[in-house]
């Protein structure tokens, strides 16, 4: 049957399952929107093309399935980069499409021209330009079974515009068979044997666990191995989620703004096993004293991330639940008792100091507002956020029990993520509690989305909390620039005034006993509803890594004297 470029197009995403697309029209993607009335995706209209990528990044991070942005050539191209960026350095699964010019117009400079293809290389898993409707139906399975295989990432699809109007002869695609891509499944047993030593000798082990546990599906691998060989768990702030944070074993968030007590037992080990994470910076403090008297395993996907950052004694390259599927029957039972003793004194310090940490002084402090939010939605939501001090706060006192719960931009730590990834969860979990915690800086670069809410009444909940300032920014400041602060100070909207502008309703809090019935009224509210939470300025995230510092050099919260009984 003949059909035109743009047709083939729709046809072929809704055999691979796509059922929403978030996008901007444009002159040069105009064919593909005028074919995708006679199809049953539902298209999600967003007031900025970065908006579109964070929302299918959201929507792939909640589902498990790809998410799909559209946008026209030129700037709705470029206006994608960050959404792509993002998902690259979290492995989000995403497919791009773009409109180009007509293939005989590429060089010319013409109308909204750009070479978005060279433009996003760095930034993609692949991506493809189509210059002829013949292409389309190949490109379109190879893009999609890129996206998700493997180590997931984004891809791609550039289509000029004489392809989307152009008829040929569709046949759909047998699965892609593409020379030299074959993500591994199984490490090799000698390795598997080899790493079942080092464990059985080691005495103070330490898991590392990071976005591929939650990316691999290995939730249950992961709680069994930790259980039998008797190891404690740290996560990356993308691995939080795929431990349950009240476990006994689960050692919380490690890192730059980690646990310290998770961080001195990283330091301490005698054994690191990694899965699925890549040893990023903000992990490790400074490479030449990370972990030094540790024998390291590392299980990854990604065979470029062996040895990349951290020398490793045993590589096991594959997918982390096939690999420890495979691992498990090859360890004996653990018994690490000294060292989980060990752990659980660092552990009472920190406890000691977060007790102190919630002054009942009439300020109400950001890290009492995510508290109180655990609390009065019993830890159930998925959770958005932005990127900085809200970030930290969120990822240390919103415990998560289950996998898929936190979305949050890691690698790339972008700003004005939050919101749109709510909306794109809304649309994999409508029957869910979602809520958006961002900062009043990074709420208002994408802030135009309340529209996108509103007009598909996703029943998304946005928690601002406004501090009036870059509040990451303004800590850094404070600790290592003396005070000194520059361009930080941020003079604010009314955000009730502008969510009521929206028609969304909204409520102020600057009082800690009005958080309880400011989130009841949120969560009996259908449809979007924000929540302003005016907190105190100069609240610091504690511990800290100063960059490039040992990993246990770590900044603590000062421990604050209870009066002396009168």
């Amino acid at each position: 049957m003949l059909k035109t470029g743009a047709e083939i197009m729709w046809e072929c995403l809704v055999r691979e399952g796509v059922e929403v697309v978030f996008g901007y029209p444009g002159g040069a993607i105009m064919p593909a929107y005028d074919a995708m009335l006679d199809y049953p995706v539902h298209h999600v209209l967003v007031r900025h093309e970065q908006g579109a990528a964070h929302m299918a990044d959201g929507y792939a991070r909640a589902s498990g399935k790809v998410g799909v942005a559209m946008a026209t050539s030129g700037p709705g191209a470029t206006n994608l980069v960050t959404g792509i960026g993002t998902a690259m350095m979290d492995s989000s699964p995403i497919v791009c499409i773009t409109g180009q010019v007509p293939v005989h117009l590429i060089g010319g400079d013409a109308f909204q021209e750009t070479d978005v293809t060279g433009i996003t290389l760095p930034i993609t898993k692949h991506n493809f330009l189509v210059t002829s409707a013949g292409e389309m139906a190949e490109v379109v399975r190879e893009a999609f079974y890129i996206a998700r295989s493997g180590r997931p990432g984004p891809v791609l699809i550039d289509i000029c515009k004489n392809a989307q109007v152009e008829k040929v002869e569709f046949i759909y695609p047998d699965d892609p068979q593409l020379p030299g891509y074959h993500p591994p499944k199984h490490a090799p047993l000698e390795a598997l044997q080899k790493a079942a030593r080092l464990i059985a000798e080691a005495e103070r082990p330490v898991i590392l666990v990071g976005h591929g546990a939650l990316k691999s599906g290995a939730i249950e691998e992961l709680r069994l191995f930790a259980a039998k060989t008797q190891t404690p768990v740290a996560m990356t702030l993308l691995g939080l989620g795929s431990f349950p944070a009240s476990h006994p074993l689960s050692l919380g968030m490690m890192g730059m703004h980690g646990e310290a007590y998770c961080n001195n037992a990283i330091q301490q080990a005698d054994l690191l096993l990694a899965f699925g994470m890549r040893f990023d910076d903000r992990v490790t403090g400074n490479l030449r004293t990370y972990a030094p008297r540790a024998r390291k395993i590392h299980v990854e996907i990604d065979p470029s991330e062996i040895h990349k950052n951290v020398p490793v004694d045993v590589p096991l390259v594959g997918d982390l639940k096939t690999v420890l599927g495979d691992l498990l029957p090859l360890v004996g039972a653990g018994d690490h008792e000294e060292w989980l003793d060990q752990i659980a004194d660092w552990k009472k310090d920190t406890e000691e100091r977060d007790i102190l940490a919630w002054p009942e002084d009439g300020l109400l402090y950001s890290s009492h507002v995510i508290r109180d939010l655990w609390q009065f939605t019993g830890g159930q939501s998925i959770v958005t956020t932005d990127v900085g001090q809200h970030q930290m706060w969120a990822a240390q006192y919103y415990h998560l029990e289950q996998p898929y719960h936190f979305i949050t931009s890691g690698g790339a730590g972008t700003m004005g993520f939050g919101m749109p990834a709510a909306i794109g969860a809304w649309f994999a979990h409508k029957d869910r509690e979602i809520w958006a915690i961002v900062g009043d800086g990074g709420f208002q670069m994408t802030q135009a989305e309340l529209a996108t809410a509103v007009q598909e009444q996703a029943n998304v909940k946005v928690a601002i909390l406004n501090n009036s300032y870059l509040g990451m920014v303004r800590q850094w400041q404070e600790f290592f620039f003396e005070k000194r602060y520059s361009a930080v100070h941020l003079k604010n909207p009314d955000f009730v005034k502008l969510a009521e502008a929206y028609g969304i309703p909204a409520r102020r809090v600057t009082q800690r006993e009005e958080i309880q019935a400011a989130v009841e009224f949120a969560r009996r509210t259908p449809g979007p509803v924000v929540l302003e939470f005016v907190v105190e300025m100069e609240e610091a995230v504690f511990p800290m890594v100063p960059a490039g510092a040992d990993l246990d050099a770590m900044i603590r919260r000062p421990v604050r004297r209870q009066p002396a009984a009168a």
